[in-house]
């Protein structure tokens, strides 16, 4: 810790010696790194005890704010930061024939209804939507039985279990994949939508003069038996916030076109669409599990 006073700079050695003993040697590893990184950011900006209050008032607020079901305040504040995007890279290090990964976000809920191929999961109004595709290995290779299990917002921009006027299934689902490998989807076309900015997230992108818009995007957590599981999104190609996405979660092989198809087209008879639909078409690639 260079250009520290000795006395502060002798404080922060004590602090991180104070955990040379803990016995896990990752914790200590990470617990001792934190220490000594917070201490170095607390010198290197001459942090004032007034400062200091406010950052402690800050985070308790964050924790009121989670909810435990739908509401995570500190997920939100990690997205924000983009300390999500970040750790996400760390931890995948994919081969380049996997999909890529993106933030897992804050309004996933576990335990949704299984779907069946090209069943509808959207229960509110909005533009049809069928999305197609398949899960293949890094091999190409079709994977049989993978699980995708799917979330989005509705029109208005907010998820189910955000918003009182929505059943909490809808527009979530889980579906598997046939013995080809392919998926079927019924939905209706993502929106952009801000993130919540009730909280003190909210405060703190106001006071960095930042919006808090999310580019319009189908959640999917892919699993399959001996593959790493996949969270990603999939965005509308032409979304006005794929530059400026406020959790900096967009990639440009994520990105999907829907393509507009008449009520006559043929997969809307085999899938019970009625009326005009759009479609958008994309292959998953999973890699295997490391041992």
């Amino acid at each position: 810790m260079n250009n520290i006073p000795p006395n502060e700079a002798k404080i922060s050695a004590r602090a991180v010696a104070a955990f040379a003993n803990t016995p896990n040697p990752r914790l200590r590893q990470v617990v001792q790194s934190l220490v000594r990184h917070l201490h170095a950011f607390a010198s290197e900006v001459e942090l004032t005890e007034e400062e200091w209050l406010e950052g402690i008032r800050f985070l308790t607020d964050t924790g009121k704010q989670c909810d435990g079901i739908v509401r995570q305040e500190f997920i939100l504040l990690s997205d924000v930061i983009g300390l999500s995007m970040l750790v996400d890279a760390i931890n995948h290090r994919a081969s380049e024939a996997a999909t890529e990964t993106t933030v897992f976000g804050p309004f996933y809920i576990a335990g949704m209804p299984e779907r069946g191929h090209g069943e509808n999961m959207a229960f509110t109004p909005g533009e049809q939507a069928l999305v197609l595709g398949r899960v293949l290995d890094a091999a190409g290779e079709p994977i049989a039985g993978a699980v995708l299990d799917v979330w989005q917002t509705a029109e208005n921009g907010m998820y189910s279990g955000q918003d009182p006027d929505q059943p909490l299934t809808n527009l979530r689902g889980r579906y598997r994949t046939d013995e080809e490998g392919r998926f079927a989807i019924r939905t209706i076309i993502p929106v952009s939508y801000p993130i919540p900015t009730d909280g003190p997230v909210g405060r703190l992108l106001q006071a960095s003069d930042r919006h808090p818009w999310r580019p319009a995007h189908l959640h999917f957590m892919v699993m399959a038996p001996g593959h790493r599981t996949l969270v990603t999104h999939l965005f509308n190609h032409d979304d006005p916030y794929l530059e400026s996405d406020v959790v900096f979660g967009v990639k440009d092989s994520l990105k999907v076109v829907y393509q507009p198809c008449q009520a006559n087209h043929p997969l809307a008879a085999r899938h019970d669409i009625d009326g005009a639909f759009r479609l958008a078409s994309y292959d998953f690639v999973l890699e295997r599990e490391i041992a």
